[in-house]
């Protein structure tokens, strides 16, 4: 909650203090001036903003254009001088990390007034994220309290802002917005995805999380415009356990050891979960159905029924994690029991059945090697002897070895694959198409591309007999495709789903 607006020589401190300024021209009478706002959209400039120049897209127009509005000094890693002679301004030399500090100066700490758990993994992230919002919302209910806080890869809710999401984690600036929001509409409790490159690139930063959850990593996001080495994306996930009060490890993980070891003497209390029995919470007698899975969990103050109403037996792990993340933050067994039996995650595990009652059609977000391996084994397991058709694409400029991670995986495990447009941004559909399909033609697999997601999807489900299960990846129910730098609305998944299945 904005209660209190600072001077602009107070940002300049918190900046100086964490030796971020490079150099800066700010007038004696501007140093005394309130900073009412921060931003760093040109479009959205109030008086007296102070404005920060940042984004791969940036270019010298937005700065005019915000100071036209009403920024009366800017931010930035270059200067303006020949294009805004007269603007006072700061130069820092790293815009990320004194965009957190003057997130967290500008909303004052609000982040202190909620309970905050972060979610990190390379796969797993946005259903554990929704399992704990369904415990957490079945006990804040009780209490006639209003709803916890999301913020995910799918969507984001703060009780004011409801919306689909772009980023995993936003930008520091809006996630305290979020937190912001949150507190002002009597929000207690917040669970939020936190991806690699949040951490990396510090929006973060500052913020400690009364929970910091470790699920898996795996050889995603590993490029040069992400990560350039698998060892920078497992450094980056390890950032995470110098910022939590409580640490939640998965012990299925090859590099639990790595987190524990980097949650010791800086976590106040370390929870390990699995499905090995050294784990302090043991997940074990695990019986897969339909439409939900069942198992038990024993740990040192209890050993209890659970069951969850999603298919995948990977959901067990993320299952694990919430109840380890709900065990440290206290809340009662029966809502953790009720939560996760009710959960939902809109766009995961989704099964769609024609009107034979022969055909599944299943819909997930499922778009890196790990998903996409466990997505495979569980289907292999849950419908033995049948054949899988799947229809994916890969998002452009980002995440350049998923092209050839999941194309043999498709080509190892499926017996007929649709690639198609998944978020293309600014680079070809077809170039994106071919790369991958180049690596499924090393597999006894037919392979189609077709462009259009909306026919490729349609083509799956007209194609597949009755002893066949068609996995629809990638998109889940989100309503927009990334075309060049615009986000395009589209019908979800989900919807072409329901209309093709209809006509079958």
């Amino acid at each position: 909650m904005i209660n209190r607006l600072h001077l602009l020589k107070e940002y300049i401190a918190i900046l100086d203090k964490n030796g971020l300024i490079a150099e800066m021209r700010i007038p004696e009478e501007t140093m005394e001036k309130k900073v009412n706002y921060v931003s760093f959209n040109s479009q959205d400039i109030r008086y007296d903003t102070l404005f920060i120049c940042k984004g791969v897209h940036f270019t010298v127009d937005y700065l005019l254009s915000a100071l036209d509005e009403g920024a009366f000094a800017y931010v930035s890693e270059v200067k303006y001088d020949r294009e805004a002679p007269n603007a006072p301004y700061i130069i820092v030399n790293n815009m990320r990390r004194a965009m957190a500090l003057m997130a967290d100066l500008f909303y004052n700490q609000i982040w202190k007034e909620l309970t905050i758990t972060g979610i990190t993994g390379t796969k797993g992230k946005s259903t554990t994220t929704y399992f704990m919002k369904y415990i957490l919302d079945e006990y804040l209910r009780d209490q006639k309290k209003p709803v916890s806080a999301v913020i995910s890869g799918i969507d984001n809710y703060d009780g004011v802002i409801n919306e689909e999401s772009h980023l995993t984690t936003p930008e520091a600036l809006d996630l305290h917005r979020h937190y912001d929001n949150a507190v002002r509409s009597g929000i207690e409790f917040l669970t939020m995805e936190v991806s690699s490159q949040a951490l990396k690139y510090d929006r973060t930063y500052g913020i400690t999380f009364d929970v910091g959850c470790f699920l898996n990593i795996g050889t995603d996001h590993i490029s040069d415009v992400e990560h350039p080495s698998f060892e920078d994306y497992l450094a980056a996930k390890m950032v995470l356990f110098g910022q939590c009060r409580i640490a939640c490890i998965n012990m299925e993980s090859d590099y639990a050891g790595m987190a524990i070891d980097a949650a010791a003497g800086k976590a106040e209390k370390l929870i390990t979960f699995g499905l090995k029995p050294e784990a302090d919470l043991y997940g074990y007698e695990v019986e897969p159905g339909k439409r939900g899975i069942s198992f038990r969990v024993r740990c040192d103050s209890f050993d209890e029924d659970f069951k969850i109403g999603m298919t995948g037996l990977f959901n067990v792990e993320n299952a694990l994690a919430a109840i380890a993340i709900s065990y440290g933050l206290n809340i009662p067994m029966e809502y953790i029991k009720a939560g996760l039996k009710k959960a939902r995650v809109s766009g995961r595990m989704e099964i769609y059945t024609s009107t034979s009652g022969e055909l599944d059609v299943i819909v997930d977000y499922a778009h890196n090697q790990m998903s996409f391996e466990s997505l495979f084994q569980s289907t292999k397991k849950e419908y033995p002897g049948k054949k899988i058709t799947i229809v994916f694409g890969c998002p452009g400029k980002k995440a350049f070895g998923r092209r050839k991670e999941l194309g043999e995986i498709a080509g190892k495990y499926a017996d007929k694959v649709f690639i198609t447009e998944e978020d293309a941004g600014e680079e070809p559909v077809m170039k994106i198409s071919q790369e991958i399909a180049s690596h499924v033609h090393e597999y006894d697999c037919e392979c189609n591309i077709v462009v259009d997601r909306e026919d490729a999807i349609r083509q799956a489900i007209e194609t597949a007999d009755d002893n066949t299960v068609v996995l629809i990846t990638g998109k889940g129910r989100e309503t927009r495709q990334k075309r060049g730098t615009q986000y395009v609305d589209t019908p979800s998944d989900v919807e072409y789903v329901e209309t093709f299945l209809a006509e079958k």
